[in-house]
């Protein structure tokens, strides 16, 4: 610098003093994101409670003694391409010789899995009832009650001879 920049220069900062390191502002810290604790445990009690018996679904099923299902608002082919195995299954669950109560409770979990595992297409295997009371398929009827109160099925229909037939189900689940 040349003599007459550094009169300038003081000049202009003549009055100025430097700050001391006391009076420095610190930003604090940026917080994390907070995880919806509470959220994720409601969703895991309330997954139990949103399966009810209290669904009447034959309106829904096709007639005869197949089961199928087509949620309302989807392509007639969605069910036909399920029934013909454009699908590949990506799970199974097998729940004959069940009761009831470890059916539903079975059938919750493996739809939380299928979810945190974008399975799209599964087997579920009820039975065909031979060993129930009068020898009908108990869990076949419960099975169709509760899928069809979850928003993620999309469609079901009978397996076919080779895979089951009137003893398992195949499940499309919408995609994750």
């Amino acid at each position: 610098m040349d003599e007459d920049d550094l009169i300038l220069f003081r000049t202009a900062v003549g009055d100025a003093r430097p700050l001391r390191h006391g009076a420095r502002f610190l930003h604090p810290p940026r917080k994390p994101k907070p995880i919806p604790l509470q959220s994720q445990r409601d969703q895991r009690e309330v997954l139990p409670d949103s399966l009810s018996d209290h669904v009447y679904w034959a309106d829904s099923l096709e007639s005869g003694e197949e089961l199928a299902f087509l949620r309302p608002g989807l392509q007639s082919a969605v069910l036909r391409k399920l029934r013909r195995g454009h699908w590949v299954p990506q799970g199974e669950l097998d729940l004959h010789g069940l009761t009831v109560a470890e059916a539903k409770v079975e059938l919750i979990g493996f739809l939380h899995h299928c979810q945190k595992n974008s399975l799209r297409c599964v087997r579920i295997i009820h039975g065909k009832g031979l060993r129930s009371k009068n020898r009908e398929p108990v869990l076949k009827n419960k099975v169709a009650h509760w899928l069809m109160q979850r928003d993620e099925i999309l469609a079901f229909c009978q397996a076919k001879a080779a895979d089951g037939g009137g003893g398992a189900m195949l499940v499309l689940l919408k995609s994750w």
